[in-house]
């Protein structure tokens, strides 16, 4: 199976904004006011799920949300996950099938703390999942530019580079 047949299997359209491929696949009925949670600028569904689909050169660029992701690997070839932290701190975490490799299956990426992923090597596709509580709105999404990246977090600037193409 290709990553074309996934997208058109899965009928994923192109990212508008953070580079790969997706489709919405769930999204709560139920909403939180904005009351409960002060992080987020209005009320927003209590969660939402998507697919998500990396090909070689593209990236899913450094954003941060207020709220917790958590991302999940369906098959396909790892990923390698750069979370940069509040307090300066960063680390590299891989999403794949080789559990004895210590890739991971899952992984939860906490609000607030800035994340961007990218295939590992030069061939395949990766299919993940992602599910956001409180559920993903657009008006939470913020990048920067990765001048402001490196600036803030000067020991990733490689990775940074490599996962911010529109600098």
């Amino acid at each position: 199976m290709t990553a074309d047949d996934v997208i058109r299997l899965l009928a994923l359209e192109p990212h508008p904004i953070e580079g790969g491929f997706f489709r919405e696949t769930y999204r709560s009925t139920a909403t939180l006011p904005a009351v409960a949670i002060p992080t987020h600028p209005g009320p927003r569904s209590v969660s939402t799920a998507i697919y998500y689909l990396l090909k070689p050169g593209h990236v899913s660029e450094l954003h941060v949300l207020p709220g917790e992701e958590v991302f999940h690997f369906y098959l396909g070839s790892p990923v390698a996950m750069l979370q940069l932290w509040p307090d300066g701190s960063g680390r590299e975490v891989v999403l794949g099938p080789d559990l004895l490799a210590g890739q991971v299956p899952q992984l939860v990426v906490p609000g607030g703390v800035w994340q961007g992923t990218g295939l590992l090597g030069s061939e395949g596709f990766a299919l993940l999942g992602c599910t956001v509580a409180p559920g993903f709105d657009y008006a939470d999404y913020r990048s920067a530019s990765r001048a402001e990246l490196v600036a803030r977090w000067p020991a990733f600037a490689e990775q940074i580079a490599r996962l911010t193409p529109r600098g």
